[in-house]
């Protein structure tokens, strides 16, 4: 059993930053790779970001390029997502969540555990 807890979520304007922590749990944390996703109200959940268990491999939607930035620290059991440049659009519940080994890192059938969410919320 695994157990994730999200935290860094606002209120900030646009253009503002935010950054979002996803403290784990009841596994070795190192052994996988973790994602961050958002949904919006009437929207699916969707893929913002993903590293894998070393940080060796990173992806990220093509909306977040070049604004956001996931990194993780795993003497300290924790995986951010750095929220630069912020847009309205990112307005969202933010998730994270452990990948499984044999998945692509862009779609929630690839992660078994989640989050409870962090709600971001950027005011024009």
């Amino acid at each position: 059993q695994v157990q994730l807890v999200e935290s860094g979520g606002g209120l900030v304007q646009a253009g503002g930053s935010l950054r979002l922590s996803c403290a784990a749990s009841g596994r070795t944390f190192s052994s996988y790779g973790m994602g961050w996703f958002r949904q919006a109200p009437g929207k699916e959940r969707e893929f913002v970001a993903g590293i894998s268990w070393n940080g060796g491999r990173i992806y990220y939607a093509d909306s977040v390029k070049g604004r956001f930035t996931i990194s993780r620290d795993n003497a300290k059991n924790t995986v951010y997502l750095q929220m630069n440049s912020l847009k309205p659009e990112d307005t969202a519940v933010y998730y994270c969540a452990t990948h499984v080994a044999s998945g692509s890192y862009y779609y929630t059938g690839a992660y078994d555990y989640w989050g409870q969410g962090t709600q971001v919320t950027v005011s024009s």
